[in-house]
């Protein structure tokens, strides 16, 4: 996907545009839609991971329109677009892109889910100790961010570090 090895979505947020345009067909292959019924679609089932913007979609439907590969009917101040036969012969010879690209948002958005899930909750009952682990766990994430690119001795230290953490907090 987008050029980049690695199985995850490319540039951490977003797709490239043609991974886009080929989400963007999948999606009229499936049925007609408006670009913001596009945009929820995505953003479903990617678990919230990737909501694109209509600054992404609208150009991406253009451009699709435009090289035959989506049509637009206009339904008063809406358009509704669907794909088109080159389309649909376009998206089947990318099938196992499109698959990957979908398995990865449904991945990473599961991803999400788990780290939603596992800090649902806290903070119901105390506002204070939530913000005191919102807090460390951004004192976290800054320090493994200074530490990127380590020496492996290093690494093998904070890994250690992070596994007794894991243990203490799991009560092990």
């Amino acid at each position: 996907m987008g050029g980049r090895g690695g199985g995850d979505i490319p540039g951490a947020r977003k797709l490239s545009s043609t991974d886009l345009q080929l989400v963007i067909l999948a999606l009229l292959g499936e049925r007609p839609a408006h670009g913001y019924e596009l945009i929820r679609t995505i953003e479903e089932r990617s678990g919230g991971f990737y909501t694109p913007s209509p600054g992404v979609i609208y150009p991406a439907l253009t451009f699709l329109e435009e090289i035959g590969h989506a049509s637009v009917e206009q339904e008063g101040t809406r358009k509704r677009y669907r794909i088109t036969a080159e389309g649909e012969a376009h998206l089947a010879a990318n099938r196992a892109t499109i698959e990957a690209i979908f398995d990865a948002l449904s991945r990473i958005g599961g991803r999400m889910e788990q780290v939603r899930e596992a800090f649902a909750g806290i903070g119901d009952f105390d506002a204070g100790a939530s913000d005191d682990l919102h807090r460390a766990r951004h004192a976290l994430k800054h320090a493994l961010g200074r530490k990127r690119g380590c020496d492996p001795a290093e690494a093998r230290r904070i890994a250690e570090i992070l596994d007794r953490a894991t243990a203490a907090i799991l009560g092990n």
